[in-house]
């Protein structure tokens, strides 16, 4: 018997940039930062090639987006009880969380037309 707990779990399949997954379970309550914790604590068998120094440098990317260290997987709406994909990579820095659109105004300012005669 499922208890309701369990239901409330939230599934994750981490990828490497090698390709190599795993499956893990967490609290919707679990921030990124708990979730690299946890990982860098498990540190499956078969990542061993990809083991990393320290848990603060593992960075999640949901829907091609980096999550920053306090985001709860509960914020993302994620539906309980089904199998969600996000990406595991080490990077010591995260972009700042504007960056990317402010880069993309940055670009719709440059004139990149050509006048063919």
């Amino acid at each position: 018997m499922t208890t309701e707990r369990e239901l409330d779990m939230v599934h994750l399949r981490l990828i490497l940039v090698s390709g190599k997954t795993e499956d893990f379970t967490f609290s919707p309550n679990d921030s990124a930062t708990d979730i690299a914790k946890h990982v860098f604590e498990n540190w499956p068998a078969g990542w061993e090639e990809e083991r990393v120094s320290c848990p603060s440098i593992l960075r999640l990317i949901f829907q091609g987006r980096f999550l920053h260290g306090n985001v709860t997987l509960g914020a993302l709406k994620l539906p309980p009880g089904r199998t969600t994909v996000m990406h595991l990579v080490a990077r010591e820095t995260l972009p700042e969380p504007n960056s990317h659109g402010q880069r993309n105004r940055e670009k719709t300012t440059e004139s990149n037309c050509c006048l063919l005669l």
